[in-house]
């Protein structure tokens, strides 16, 4: 299928709304989410039956020839035989018409997605971790949502109120104003439009293409450096000098307490037993309701913080540098796995590297997973071997200097956005060469003996100076400082 394309000097947006379905809008919105998810799974059956038949006659010996031939899955492949199915099939013959077209689209797209991510994965084809074959949804664990492209999808005048097919029109929770304006002056034209129960809540989600001009940012010649840490979320230092730090607000632990004591009501009620069949009682959804509003909370608080801490970074400095962290294995320690997932580190790479690209045309520059931004100096470029993680000064054997670990960190990777001629192919890297080879593996720059994994090319990406290629065994000295310019 066609990648839509936004024409020129317009950018794809999403606008978000909180609704307030009324009961009976609320149980169609139930409807549509639960047919999508129907369409999935019988997506998701109709193909890997064929998968199923074929290995079955492998067994008898049948020849390649005569096997049952693979069902496509192709979007269209599926529509067709949906529709084809949907009149007879007992699943969905007694019901079908009561929900949008879009509803079962959806389903058949995702199940299209999914099983063209898996053939990738399998082939090679897709980065990232290797994809299973997709599976069947659970009706009690999966997520709510459904796609409109077509039909009536609109914001009302009044901006209190947006219109979806076979829906109908849905009061919002909030004015839709920002969106409202930009369709009246002719800026912006909504191209879909996507239901979703998220944190107890109904939310609708429009992608509109957007005519935004580029803003600049304050300090566009001025590069930052940016530490992640725990007891600080972020240190930032800029290639000036000037070295700011934010404080960790540490919303779940704030909310631990009153966390602890919802979940000790929720345990002391007669709550759902799938093996005997126990219908929980009300007192259990009452308290079970009251204990994920404490959940909701914490995950707005994250997400407004994130936004705020990100929208500022970006419309100030024109170059910005983080670190390429393994925020999956960090999480892995379980002594700080909780902490480390409350602090959002994969969350402000990714708000980061958009915000920069589509608002301010600016650099997004991700430091090598291996660069040792703590270990070395940013007074003389000495390397340490060893800097365990409770050592929270940084003291230089070379140049006697003495700074805080974290801001001799944000020092130095403010310094490499000068040395740095090439990215990581993150998307806010405007003006990057290709990613140069960089081997990935155990810490070869601390550890003398044979690494875990095979050294291959092309997976950390990033910058690659001359200095990480030597093997370090005790401290050393760079061939070239790197200097603040």
């Amino acid at each position: 299928m066609k990648k839509f394309r936004p024409q020129p000097g317009f950018q794809v947006q999403a606008f978000r709304f909180a609704l307030d379905p009324n009961a009976s809008q609320e149980t169609a919105l139930r409807s549509h989410c639960g047919a999508a998810r129907a369409a999935y799974n019988w997506a998701v059956g109709w193909v890997t039956a064929s998968w199923w038949q074929r290995k079955a006659e492998e067994t008898y010996g049948i020849a390649e020839a005569g096997l049952t031939e693979w069902r496509p899955w192709s979007l269209p492949s599926l529509r067709k035989a949906f529709n084809e199915a949907k009149h007879t099939d007992s699943r969905f013959a007694g019901w079908w018409e009561e929900n949008s077209k879009e509803a079962y689209s959806t389903g058949l797209a995702n199940a299209a997605a999914a099983f063209d991510n898996y053939a990738k994965s399998k082939q090679g084809k897709r980065r990232g971790r290797r994809m299973g074959s997709p599976r069947f949804k659970s009706k009690r664990k999966a997520r709510l949502a459904c796609r409109f492209t077509t039909g009536t999808i609109r914001v009302d005048t009044g901006g209190r109120h947006v219109t979806l097919p076979r829906l109908g029109m849905i009061r919002t929770h909030e004015p839709t104003v920002k969106l409202l304006g930009r369709v009246q002056a002719g800026t912006a034209r909504i191209l879909s439009a996507t239901v979703r129960h998220e944190r107890g809540r109904w939310f609708v989600s429009f992608q509109a293409e957007v005519r935004r001009d580029l803003v600049r940012v304050a300090r566009p010649d001025v590069a930052v450096g940016i530490d992640l840490g725990v007891k600080t979320l972020a240190v930032m230092a800029d290639s000036t000098g000037e070295i700011r730090t934010v404080t960790n607000p540490k919303h779940y632990d704030a909310a631990l307490k009153r966390l602890r004591r919802a979940s000790r009501t929720v345990s002391r009620r007669r709550g759902p037993d799938r093996r005997t069949g126990q219908k929980p009682s009300r007192r259990w959804e009452k308290a079970n309701a009251q204990r994920n509003n404490v959940h909701h909370r914490v995950a707005n608080l994250r997400e407004d913080a994130l936004h705020k801490l990100t929208t500022a970074v970006t419309a100030e400095y024109g170059t910005v540098v983080v670190e390429d962290l393994n925020v999956a294995g960090m999480l892995r320690n379980r002594r700080l796995a909780r902490r480390i997932a409350d602090a959002g580190f994969g969350e402000i790479r990714r708000r980061l590297a958009y915000k920069t690209r589509q608002r301010h045309a600016t650099r997004l520059v991700a430091a090598d997973r291996w660069y040792p931004s703590s270990k070395t100096c940013s007074g003389c470029g000495a390397v340490k071997a060893k800097l365990p993680l409770h050592i929270r000064t940084y003291e230089c054997d070379a140049c006697n200097l003495v700074i805080d670990r974290d801001d001799n960190a944000a020092l130095n990777l403010a310094a490499l956005a000068v040395a740095c001629t090439t990215g990581t192919g993150v998307a806010g890297d405007q003006d990057t060469a290709p990613a140069a080879s960089n081997p990935r593996g155990a810490d070869r720059k601390t550890r003398a003996t044979r690494p875990r994994r095979k050294a291959e090319a092309g997976w950390a990406g990033g910058a690659t100076l001359p200095h990480q290629q030597q093997t370090e065994t005790r401290d050393r000295t760079q061939a070239e400082a790197l200097t603040l310019w």
